[in-house]
């Protein structure tokens, strides 16, 4: 808020130059008889005009945000730069028709002299102190608004300059001088008013550049765990420039994962892009996501399946193959769980073709509570005894037994020898938990090997 009410402030300063410009350049050019200097202070009165087009602008884009504005007011300036420039291209039209019919017309009685000539050093002098003011402006506080007024100022000075060399013309002896140079003058506010007006109806129709929006690209696809870049929509409101953008993620990536991508792409193109919004959408890929990650991604969102682990692809001959273990409601039938794993085989088949075969292990699924109450000692001695059959095993360390209505939780710390093979230790902690199982029904087995 604090940068608008200094811009405007800025503005009110330049308005108030400029048309003390007018009001001096009009009175000594009726007293020379100037027509250089007459279209000249009429060319700055437009620019008042303008400069208060801009400072309503500037004071309307301190608006926020409503219900009818969802991007702001910042289109206003816009509006205002085109409005300036479709005025000034008729007074440049209007020039150019005068300048031309007095060509054409007697040699005036009364010539510029002086007093013209004065008028227009005052003009030089308010055009460069408004340069000045707003080019180091600009340097503090930046602005859309500043940067059009500093344009004009830029146009005023040029316009005076060539006003003045037509009077000296004319105080010499070249009575068409001062014709000539507000003909070209008004020729060179045409073009300049033209520019304006074409500059400000593309903004109205939110033309961006094309660098801008590959700049964003770039930024986009050096951001870690961005895998692709889809649409960029940008537009600019006012000092603000909006993008819309879209970004493609591993489809395993979660929900958290995928907001903390987001949020870097947006702190990285706003380091780059000064006064910029973001907004980013995001977007499941399976590009460059191995075959495991898009296998459990299908299986676990199919109806039925409580749980998906032990997947394994590998190829053969050419073929890739696939084998994985499914958790199912323990309480169903045979039937009702094989049919899941048929739809699970054919959803994978179908999203990814290029699997040949694939082989489903049925496991019967058992929820574990969070929380456990009664510690079972009884249980831990049996599972003691189970576990010195078994010479492997070097010692045997903590066993906790934690019971939860009909289900028991069981955690148990055992070393074997070191030399062992971990194949050949897996073997073993499968074959007690079998055991275990047998002996001690809804049992929750975890066996947590050490070397010895």
């Amino acid at each position: 808020m604090e940068i608008f009410l200094q811009r405007t402030k800025v503005l009110q300063i330049s308005l108030l130059a400029i048309f003390s410009a007018f009001l001096v350049e009009f009175i000594f050019g009726l007293f020379s008889n100037s027509l250089g200097l007459i279209t000249d202070s009429i060319h700055a009165l437009l620019d008042s005009l303008v400069t208060v087009i801009l400072l309503l602008a500037a004071r309307l884009a301190m608006k926020p945000p409503d219900e009818e504005h969802t991007y702001g007011h910042g289109k206003i300036e816009s509006l205002g730069g085109l409005i300036g420039g479709i005025a000034i291209f008729l007074i440049a039209i209007f020039f150019i028709y005068e300048s031309i019919h007095r060509l054409q017309s007697p040699a005036p009685s009364i010539l510029p002299g002086v007093f013209a000539i004065i008028g227009g050093l005052y003009t030089i002098g308010i055009d460069i102190f408004r340069i000045i003011l707003l080019k180091r402006s600009i340097k503090k506080i930046g602005g859309t608004t500043l940067k059009a007024d500093f344009y004009h100022a830029l146009m005023d000075l040029g316009s005076t300059l060539v006003a003045i060399v037509g009077i000296i013309l004319v105080t010499y002896g070249f009575y068409s001088g001062d014709f000539i140079a507000a003909l070209i003058l008004g020729g060179l506010l045409a073009v300049l008013s033209l520019k304006l007006i074409y500059k400000t109806a593309q903004e109205l129709t939110d033309i961006i550049s094309p660098e801008l929006v590959k700049q964003v690209r770039e930024i986009i696809a050096s951001t870690e765990d961005v895998i692709d870049t889809g649409a960029i929509l940008m537009r600019r409101s006012g000092d603000t420039i909006f993008a819309d953008v879209t970004i493609s993620l591993r489809g395993d990536t979660s929900f958290d994962e995928a907001h903390e991508i987001s949020s870097r792409v947006e702190k990285n193109i706003k380091n780059e892009i000064a006064n910029s919004a973001i907004t980013i959408h995001f977007e499941p890929t399976w590009k460059n996501v191995p075959l495991d990650v898009k296998i459990f991604d299908i299986a676990k969102n199919i109806d039925g399946v409580k749980g998906v682990h032990n997947i394994i692809t590998h190829k053969s001959k050419g073929k890739t193959y696939s084998n994985l273990h499914l958790m199912v409601d323990r309480e169903i039938d045979l039937y009702s769980a094989h049919k899941i794993s048929e739809i699970v085989e054919e959803k994978i088949q179908k999203d990814i073709p290029e699997i040949e075969h694939v082989t489903i292990h049925l496991e019967p699924f058992l929820k574990v509570p969070e929380n456990f109450y009664v510690e079972d000692k009884v249980t831990e001695e049996k599972i003691r005894e189970i576990l010195k059959k078994y010479s492997e095993i070097k010692k045997i360390g903590r066993i906790l037994s934690l019971n939860f209505e009909n289900i028991l939780k069981i955690d148990i710390d055992c070393s074997f020898d070191k030399n062992l093979s971990i194949e050949k230790v897996h073997d073993l902690t499968s074959e007690i938990e079998h055991l275990i199982r047998v002996e001690i029904k809804n049992a929750v087995i975890t066996i947590h090997p050490e070397p010895m």
